[in-house]
């Protein structure tokens, strides 16, 4: 089974990247992030076409989050428990026995400022709604942009990053805080000293000189964990012409 993610940064302005990725890599489940596309304008037909089924949660102009999948999908929530704002950042399913669902957190740039009270609130919510999936099922993965430089190897220069909300110490132990509850960081349990950088950003030399950030994340239940076999991210797709800032990250489960 192989599973992906990705910050696609508006799935209409990338779809023909899309569709070469998934052709060349035809992953099980893909999730994705930031499709910044309504229900009416999301591109069901061609997806459809490439075999794969589709729910989303939408959203004109910003967020919103899909999932992708060549099996068939149970939509079990759209929207993240006690969670107040009406943003589209939470897309759960179902997919055979499996738990899935796609996650957008809050940038919550600048620190102290009312998005950064949003981001904490969110991570609030995800860590409470999590614990209470691992009382229901022993499949569950989460995969998506959380918007945490979760330590120093995760981030090209940490010392530009200091004041930046996503490198803030009580954000990173609420993501930590996820493992105390036996979700397991596919990438790092595999990889525990690459940098493994999924996101960069548009200036010219970012991408060149591999000045990146790890915020993208895959994390899974112990059940799963047990049958990983492979998890890197593909920078190939940052690579195509007018990308996405993110690169898709991938998991193969034997």
């Amino acid at each position: 089974m192989r599973i992906a993610t990705l910050n696609i940064n508006s799935v209409n302005a990338r779809l023909p990247l899309l569709l070469s990725w998934l052709k060349a890599n035809e992953p099980d489940i893909l999730l994705l992030q930031e499709i910044k596309a309504q229900y009416n304008a999301f591109p069901f037909f061609e997806l459809n076409a490439a075999g794969y089924q589709v729910k989303i949660v939408g959203q004109k102009g910003y967020n919103g989050v899909a999932v992708l999948s060549k099996q068939n999908i149970l939509v079990c929530r759209e929207n993240l428990p006690n969670f107040e704002y009406d943003e589209a950042r939470y897309l759960e399913t179902k997919i055979n026995d499996i738990i899935v669902a796609s996650v957008y957190m809050p940038n919550g740039n600048p620190t102290g400022s009312p998005n950064y009270a949003k981001k904490l609130a969110f991570m609030d919510a995800f860590y409470a709604h999590a614990l209470r999936l691992k009382a229901q099922s022993d499949k569950i993965i989460f995969g998506g942009d959380f918007n945490v430089i979760l330590t120093s190897k995760d981030v090209y220069n940490p010392s530009q990053f200091e004041k930046d909300a996503l490198f803030q110490v009580e954000v990173q132990n609420k993501l930590k805080a996820l493992e105390h509850i036996g979700y397991f960081d596919a990438y790092r349990t595999l990889h525990p000293i690459e940098s493994g950088y999924t996101y960069w950003d548009y200036g010219p030399l970012a991408f060149t000189n591999d000045f990146g950030l790890r915020i993208d994340y895959l994390l899974c239940s112990p059940s799963l964990l047990e049958n990983l076999n492979r998890c890197s991210p593909d920078t190939s797709l940052r690579a195509m012409e007018k990308p996405s800032d993110h690169t898709v990250l991938v998991a193969d489960f034997l």
